[in-house]
């Protein structure tokens, strides 16, 4: 974990973020990549360890506009599941730059442990232009699911 001065609690690797979710009660896992992302590339899966995925969009597809109010969905999504605004909650997203964006708009609409998933679910493109680059949920071989 590293702590960043930059608006949120710091980024986390994804094996300390599955550890932390599972050791951790009210841990949530949101995930803020788009529907076709969810749809296509798959999620995260985290039932061996009794949590359910909150899905809560970042940004538009195909357009990647930032969608107005990402704060009062993800507020929806913990209220309706009961997660409170001092619960760890961990932001993942493709590569981490979403995610670390949304870890900082929850921290400011007054969630207090936010994190961000450092190289996200698939991470960085590689030399080779591909991603499932070290660190990322996939390379990491962290449960996941694909349709």
């Amino acid at each position: 974990m590293s702590g960043t001065g930059g608006g949120y609690e710091g980024d986390v690797a994804a094996g300390t973020a599955w550890a932390a979710l599972a050791q951790a009660a009210d841990a949530a896992l949101i995930d803020v990549r788009t529907r076709a992302e969810w749809t296509y590339v798959g999620m995260p899966e985290l039932g061996s360890i009794g949590k359910q995925l909150v899905l809560v969009e970042w940004d538009e597809f195909p357009s990647g506009e930032v969608i107005p109010d990402f704060a009062g969905r993800l507020k929806a999504e913990l209220d309706a599941r009961g997660i409170s605004r001092q619960a760890p909650l961990y932001f993942i997203c493709r590569s981490g730059a979403r995610s670390r964006r949304a870890a900082i708009a929850a921290t400011a609409a007054g969630y207090q442990a936010c994190f961000n998933v450092e190289h996200g679910f698939e991470g960085r493109l590689g030399p080779d232009r591909h991603r499932a680059t070290a660190g990322s949920w996939k390379a990491e071989g962290l449960p996941w699911v694909q349709s």
